[in-house]
């Protein structure tokens, strides 16, 4: 292998002479060989962003000459476009902070520039990875500040997907609207419902999960970028932070704003922790309503067959002609990888140390993840597992005219203890509550009838015993 020379503080080594990284990047390959997980593209280019803000800004201070700043700048677009991310090679779980990784961008941009102005690689007299792409930067207020903007950027195709969720449970609300059915509670027949109510239901419990991640959101604008190593600014022109943000603003389209105290924006993580756990109610609403899903669906002789999912795949591979729920099980197990990368990012959060938390790796790696496998799977849910389910009118009809629950609307007219006998003697002699007060004369006719009229039973029309 063609190999070129590279030097840092801990001595020399010999860099693979193609690879646009170096001898820091190398080191952080042999001290790191974890998982094999390396950066997401959508974080490479979030950090990308960051260092094409610090070279403009540096270079509007007059601290960066014209042609490196503009040679770096050029490097970061490439990257911004989708160029070199092979060569972002440190793994996920790496330094604390995130500095190997840091150092990677900082090489790879420092000879991607050299190329561009008809340099070598590892001419790092002319453009140096510390000295020129790092200036005015740390790995401590760059590192979260590319996380703000990952998550920011990704953030709002999840908004967009959950609202289209939602509209696919509102569509099936209203299909649904007049599909009569038990209630449950306790997993025990209860009140009559619609399947209708039950889906208008499920498309509020994503609304309101949605309208949270949204708000926590707003606490992601707030940016650390120019406190450096501990949030002092040290190392940076007076004018840099103002600069670097402005910058940050116009390359990421994002309402950015300067850190309250760029102290507690390095020690702090409370915004990613509220993002997280934001992510993790999301999930256990989504377990929660594709468990629903699941019970509703089962069967189809001897569970509740009340819905249909759409047949996506065979289910067995010994048992001809059986499907399973397997879009909904698919969307439960993504939920409990949230729930577990909420509980990581969690650690991760309360372990910051006086001036930093060294945990950021581990945080967005999990954060990232979350987001990453709602986007992906929520448009797929939606396609091929909730427009396509189909109600069982009949099956649902024939459980709400055996359910003894239904006793209950008897109580305004014979009180509660006679209602629960007729309750109880349905059950016994296996007869529906409304044949019985029939058989019994224990209502008239009319009045059997507005009790048993559906926009009674499901709450739209109130009780009027005249």
């Amino acid at each position: 292998m063609v190999t070129r020379k590279e030097k840092d503080s801990l001595g020399e080594r010999e860099v693979p002479a193609d690879a646009y990284y170096g001898i820091q990047t190398l080191r952080a390959t042999e001290n790191f060989p974890v998982s094999g997980i390396r950066a997401r593209p959508e974080f490479i280019k979030a950090y990308a962003m960051v260092k094409k803000a610090a070279s403009l800004a540096n270079m509007d201070v007059g601290w960066l000459e014209p042609y490196i700043a503009e040679a770096i700048v050029s490097a970061c677009d490439e990257v911004i476009a989708g160029k070199l991310h092979d060569q972002f090679v440190v793994d996920d779980f790496q330094a604390g902070a995130g500095t190997s990784f840091n150092m990677n961008f900082n090489e790879v941009l420092a000879n991607r520039a050299l190329e561009l102005i008809g340099r070598e690689k590892g001419n790092y007299s002319t453009i140096h990875p510390n000295d020129h792409v790092n200036m005015a930067q740390s790995t401590n207020d760059t590192y979260p500040t590319a996380m703000r903007l990952c998550i920011l950027m990704i953030s709002q195709d999840l908004v967009d997907n959950l609202e289209k969720l939602r509209r696919a449970f509102v569509k099936k609300g209203m299909e649904f609207d007049r599909v009569l059915k038990s209630g449950r509670t306790h997993l025990m027949d209860a009140l009559p419902v619609t399947l209708g109510q039950e889906f208008m239901a499920y498309s509020v419990a994503i609304k309101k999960a949605r309208d949270q991640l949204k708000g926590t959101l707003k606490l992601l604008e707030e940016v650390p970028l120019g406190a450096t190593a501990v949030g002092t600014g040290a190392n940076t022109h007076p004018d840099y932070h103002k600069q670097v943000v402005k910058h940050m603003r116009q390359i990421s389209d994002l309402n950015l704003t300067v850190a309250e105290d760029p102290r507690e924006s390095l020690q702090s993580r409370l915004d990613f922790a509220t993002i997280s756990g934001s992510l993790r109610n999301l999930a256990l609403e989504l377990i929660r309503i594709s468990n629903d899903l699941r019970l509703m669906n089962s069967g189809p002789t001897t569970g509740w067959a009340e819905i249909r999912l759409p047949a996506t795949q065979p289910g067995s591979s010994i048992m001809p002609g059986k499907v399973n729920p397997v879009m909904a099980e698919c969307m439960d197990m993504i939920c409990f990888q949230i729930v577990g990368n909420d509980v990581a990012a969690s650690m991760a959060v309360q372990a910051g140390q006086m001036e930093l938390n060294v945990m950021n790796p581990v945080m967005i790696h999990n954060i990232l993840e979350s987001i990453v496998l709602l986007n992906n799977y929520i448009p797929v849910f939606i396609e091929r597992c909730i427009s396509g389910i189909e109600a069982d009118e009949e099956k649902c009809r024939g459980y709400l005219e055996k359910n003894p629950s239904i006793a209950t609307f008897l109580d305004p007219y014979i009180g509660y203890m006679k209602a629960a006998e007729i309750a109880k003697e349905a059950v016994a002699r296996k007869v529906s509550v409304k044949e019985l007060v029939l058989e019994k004369g224990i209502l008239t006719k009319e009045q059997v009838d507005q009790i048993f009229d559906l926009e009674y039973l499901i709450g739209r029309r109130k009780l009027d015993k005249k």
